[in-house]
This record gives C-alpha cells, structure tokens and sequence, in this order.
C-alpha cells in the first residue's frame, strides 16, 4: 500500500502500519518534512509547548518543556521520528495521480507508477493558500504575498502593510512586522481569541486536561463549522505572551474591519467590529468557564480569571486608497486549502475537501490523515496524530483483511 506524505501524519501512518507488519512506501514530493523545511517564515514557532510534541513511541526529552519549537526543530523532531521508526520513505518522488482500478489503486508519480490495495492520503491541509478573489483588484504597485511566501519583514517593500486575517499566522506577522518599525494595518473578520496562560498553565495544557481536545468528530454538535475554525490567537515565545487584538493595538497596529471588496483602487471594510470582538470575546469565557468547572472538579489549585474585553477604536476606517502609496504589501493570512488537483477519484466535494467518516474516505480502501477534526479537535496538532494514526490504520487493516 501506499502513503503520500513524509510529514508527521504520514510517519505516524507508516509507524502503525509496520506495527501491522502491512508492507507500504512513503512518498514524499520534497524532503522527510518538506513543508517544515521549505514553506515557513523564519521566525515561526509551534503554538503547542514542547511537552505536547510528542509521536509514537518518541515522546518529548528535551530539556525546555514549556518552550516553543522553532521550525527547524520541528523538522529535527520529524526527523528523528523518520529514522527511529524506519519509515520506507521514497524522497523526490511527486505523485502526479491517484485512480481507482481492480478493486484498488493506481498511483502514478515522477518516479514510476505503483498498483497498491490501499492509500492514505497525508499530504497535508495547507497546500495551498486560500486567497480571496478580490485580490485580482488590487493594484499592480502593491506586492501581494501569503505566507507560504513571507519569510521576514526585512524582504518586504519599504512602507506600510495590510495584513489580512486575524487568526493565528495574521496576529504574528502584523506584530512582527509592526516591530520592525512599519505601518500596519489588520483587516479583522471571525477569530477565537485565547490567553496564552490560564491560572498558572498554558492554555492549551487546560485544552488538553480537562478533555476537549480529545472530543471526538462523532461527538461534535456542527462538524463542518468545528473543521473551519479559525486557528486560535496564539503565538510561542520564551516570555509566554498573550498576543490578541488589544496587544496589538496597544503596539500601534491599526484594526479594520473585514475586506470586503475592492472599488476604483479602494479597499472596502466592513463596519460592525464591535460586533466581532463580543463573539470572540464570549467564545473565550465560555472556554475558561469550562476550564474552571474542571478545576473545581478535579481540585484543582487557583482561582478563575477573566480578561479585559477586546477594546474598540474610537474610529476605525472603512475604506483605504490602496493606490496613494500608503499600503505597499498585502499579507494574505486568510487561511489555506488542501490540493487534491492530482487525485482522480471523485471524492472531494465542491469546497475541494476530502469527503471522509473519520478519516475513511468514501472510496473503499482509501483514508485520510492529518486534516481538521479529522477524529479528534486535536487531529492536526503534532501530538494529536498518535490516537487518529492507530485507529485509522486499524480500520484500514480490517479493511485489507476482508479483501485477502
């Protein structure tokens, strides 16, 4: 059988299957870690604490527990676990199509074609950025890059910057870039706003304790909605730092509202931030106050906290001349879509997601890894691939079994 994908998703796959004694390769476009390696900027570092990265049968050693991994020690982590677990990795190898035949499949890739039983797509689900169509307005003087592109604000055009997005990636470039000394400008629509600490732990050791990460996809009241969940207002650093919209305020960038067009050169925002701040706001002490219903059944030590609400500009714009020479880069950190362009089995439906149960995709024999909820809240996190890798590939081994 085949694997696509040499990141943590599919190594984890690779591990339980060789447990399975299911013989399999790993194909990998790029490198072990291709993504790590080449479609990061330089400052990144995991929204996860150190002791949450953790694969199958390597659990976290190091000596900076409640630290952040930068990328590079991310791709020493795959790495490793790349090389302990033996994978039968295949680098350099592009699968250009996946197609169903004889009760199995046919892969065809730069390096030959294989005829397998059975695949498991984890390819990732950040191929691509997703890139409103308004930016076909925006003028040619304006660079446009996404963050598959940024690396530093040092390599961007002089002058100021619209970042657009307020999810995790937008939060941290708008402050990166702001720091280096630039204008910028935050276009803010739907995000989940978190402390980065909660009475004394991270927040997402509260996530992980008191049981919603490991909430299953079966047990989800809008699974659609859970699986197009704006990542959380998060950044990792030594200081453990909050970074929400009042840091960033409070740091000199400017918030607007949501882009919603582009008229005679004029980026367009939606008012009604008002609006949007409440939401997330009381998404976010809904949260705690699950936390600390937890905490007072546990016996937990400390007591409940609750945070400033997110503070509303006097005046915010409405609209911007992206053609004065005020606005010289747009920062598209609006999020990002899988590619499926090379999978000629009609199971991706017109939003070009996987349509999956679990991770079983609707054609017998074919599974998925690593994407949103895929089994769990956790399923994209680095250590939340461990639980959905073993019961996928035990559903995939029962599968095998009743087709010998």
């Amino acid at each position: 059988m085949v694997v696509i994908g040499a990141g943590h998703a599919g190594l984890a796959a690779s591990h339980f299957l060789t447990e399975r004694s299911i013989d399999h390769v790993v194909l990998e476009r790029g490198e072990v870690a291709n993504s790590w390696r080449r479609e990061r900027w330089e400052s990144l570092r995991l929204l996860t604490p150190n002791w949450q990265s953790r694969l199958p049968g390597l659990p976290y050693a190091g000596a900076d527990p409640d630290g952040y991994m930068t990328a590079g020690e991310v791709v020493e982590l795959v790495d490793r676990f790349a090389a302990v677990s033996r994978a039968p990795v295949r680098t350099g190898t592009n699968v250009t199509s996946v197609s169903g035949v004889d009760g199995g499949y046919h892969v065809t890739t730069s390096r030959g074609e294989i005829r397998c039983r059975a695949v498991v797509i984890a390819s990732g689900a950040c191929n691509q950025p997703a890139v409103p169509r308004i930016s076909e307005a925006v003028p040619a003087s304006v660079e446009q890059v996404t963050p598959l592109e940024y690396q530093s604000p040092a390599k961007l055009a002089d002058g100021g910057v619209l970042v657009v997005g307020a999810s995790a990636t937008g939060v941290q470039l708008a402050s990166e870039i702001r720091a280096s000394g630039r204008p910028v400008t935050l276009s803010v629509g739907e995000h989940v706003r978190l402390p980065r600490t909660y009475r004394g732990r991270d927040i997402l050791w509260w996530m992980d304790a008191s049981g919603v990460w490991d909430q299953r996809y079966d047990e989800v009241d809008d699974l659609t909605r859970a699986r197009r969940l704006p990542s959380p207002q998060l950044v990792g650093t030594p200081e453990r730092g909050t970074l929400d919209l009042n840091a960033l305020a409070a740091a000199g960038v400017e918030l607007v509202g949501r882009w919603a067009a582009v008229r005679d050169g004029r980026a367009l925002f939606s008012g009604g931030l008002r609006n949007v701040f409440s939401l997330a706001d009381l998404k976010m002490e809904r949260l705690l106050a699950t936390f600390d219903e937890w905490a007072r059944a546990h016996g937990h030590d400390g007591s409940p906290e609750r945070f400033a609400p997110t503070r509303v500009p006097a005046s915010t714009r409405l609209q911007l001349d992206l053609g004065s020479g005020e606005i010289r880069t747009v920062v598209w950190a609006t999020g990002f879509r899988p590619d499926y362009r090379w999978l000629d089995v009609p199971v991706v439906d017109p939003k070009g997601q996987l349509r999956h149960d679990g991770g079983a995709v609707e054609s017998p024999g074919l599974y998925a890894l690593g994407l949103p909820v895929l089994r769990r809240r956790k399923s994209t996190f680095i250590h939340g691939i461990e639980d959905d890798a073993r019961d996928v590939i035990a559903h995939l081994a029962g599968y095998l079994a009743v087709r010998r």
